[in-house]
């Protein structure tokens, strides 16, 4: 196969990163398009130069010469599509999360294995350039067992709205949006441990405060100031079967003095600060030494990491790699997830 030809099911904001990495790539011709909005998806064909345009994502897959589709839509259609896909015999990359419930999930792994096509999900922070340095000292040892992360992505202002504040077909709030990626990123470097139970808050105190003035942030296409009905903010205690912890907390909306990001690892023999910038801190000689990577993107770079995912998608298409982002890695995220919002809810630790 001298050339992957990719369908794009999805035309929103996150599209883009997704067109802008396969353009890059030389194993790949954009081969369609589709979204519910015709008009839109005629521009981006005529700009990626795309041969097919479809508002019916069954159309498209119908398409017998496309071979593997990127899933950009709403988070409650990822499930739904994902098994239309696999099931037309395409190669899927699925944006996170993979679906909104475990019932959903499991049905999508069934899908997969039914078929025998591949379906990665679309954890970007797993590609981006500074992780793939701090993995090579993960799994070399130099970092021992990582027993305990910490993860925190805080936005004092920042609910997208639109779908995003609709949480029927987003699934949720900073949790399942933001949330997801970091969670991802600390349980894939501690190694995909089984999860053991979780014990979760959620707050809906602020709502999307749509009241401020003379501050700009992230709006949804769809953006509708009078509509939210996701949480302003989560935290949550993970635990897994091999001792190991995990503690997180995510907002859209929250009284804090500025926007932070701060992802740590911490394990026997070292540790590791991933956000904002890599940093490995370890000991030599009855000595605490912090060793700073010199790398050219010490942080996340953001259209970077999804040119990296792409490639790894292609790749994996293409029997040259195995994903790294499998279907299994989907389902046991939307358990986590899951469990963190049924422990709000309940208000209780909820057990696997």
């Amino acid at each position: 196969m001298s050339e992957l030809k990719i369908g794009l099911i999805g035309n929103g904001s996150i599209s883009e990163c997704h067109l802008l990495a396969y353009q890059a790539n030389p194993k790949v011709k954009l081969w369609a398009v589709c979204d519910l909005n015709e008009d839109r998806a005629k521009e981006t064909a005529k700009k990626y130069d795309i041969p097919h345009v479809y508002t019916d994502y069954n159309e498209l897959l119908a398409n017998a010469e496309v071979q593997a589709v990127s899933i950009c839509t709403w988070n409650n259609s990822h499930a739904e599509i994902s098994i239309a896909a696999l099931e037309a015999g395409k190669n899927v990359l699925c944006e996170k999360p993979l679906c909104k419930t475990v019932e959903e999930a499991l049905k999508v792994e069934d899908a997969v294995r039914r078929t025998g096509k591949m379906l990665q999900v679309g954890y970007v922070r797993r590609h981006a350039s500074n992780i793939a340095v701090l993995k090579k000292f993960i799994d070399a040892g130099d970092l021992g067992q990582i027993y305990y992360a910490k993860a925190s992505m805080l936005r004092r202002l920042g609910n997208p709205g639109g779908w995003f504040a609709d949480k029927e077909r987003s699934g949720g709030g900073p949790l399942i949006d933001i949330g997801v990626h970091v969670i991802d990123l600390c349980w894939y470097l501690m190694g995909r441990p089984k999860v053991k139970s979780v014990s979760g808050n959620t707050y809906s105190k602020l709502g999307n405060r749509s009241n401020i003035e003379n501050y700009e942030f992230y709006q949804a296409a769809d953006y509708d100031a009078s509509f939210n009905t996701v949480e302003d903010m989560a935290n949550a205690l993970v635990r897994f079967e091999n001792g190991a912890s995990l503690l997180v907390d995510v907002s859209f909306s929250l009284h804090a003095k500025e926007n932070s990001a701060q992802v740590n690892i911490y394990g026997e023999k070292g540790g590791a600060e991933i956000e904002p910038e890599l940093l490995i801190v370890t000991e030599q000689h009855n000595t605490i030494i912090n060793v700073a990577p010199q790398i050219t993107e010490p942080g996340f770079n953001f259209q970077g990491a999804f040119n990296n995912e792409i490639n790894h998608f292609v790749d994996s298409c293409l029997g040259l790699i195995t994903t790294n982002s499998p279907v299994e890695d989907g389902v046991e995220m939307i358990k986590i997830l899951n469990g963190i919002y049924q422990s709000a809810a309940e208000g209780r630790e909820i057990h696997f």
